[in-house]
């Protein structure tokens, strides 16, 4: 499996931009395999935001209450996907995580990293 470690959180404002990064431990992993973006509020159910199947170069998938406010995107050359988030409402406050899985495989049996909290304060 592929080591996974997400950073970039912090505590923001309502209204600012906020990029996270989710570094693998080998090389080409988003060629490898299909990444995802999930968060997790307190006392709540982990949640699905964004992902994308590199390899084959399909469209982005988003939850649909964050579509045109997060983007998910990668740098091959640094082992790295992003999370790109606009627009940060104070509902947007968790622990993001990412996740990694082969094609045909569940997001239950992904790699995941250890989570990056983002504050938002209104």
């Amino acid at each position: 499996q592929v080591q996974l470690v997400e950073s970039g959180g912090g505590l923001m404002q309502a209204g600012d931009s906020l990029r996270l990064s989710c570094t693998a431990s080998r090389r080409d992993f988003s060629m490898l395999y299909i990444v995802g973006w999930f968060r997790q509020a307190p006392g709540k159910d982990r949640e699905f935001v964004a992902g994308r199947n590199f390899i084959i170069g399909t469209d982005a998938d988003y939850a649909d209450s964050l579509k045109g406010r997060f983007t998910i995107s990668r740098d091959n050359a640094k082992n790295t996907v992003y999370l790109q988030m606009n627009s940060l409402k104070p509902e947007d406050a968790a622990t993001y995580y990412c996740a990694a899985r082969v094609p045909g495989s569940t997001w239950a049996t992904s790699s995941w990293g250890q989570g990056t909290k983002v504050a938002v304060s209104s």
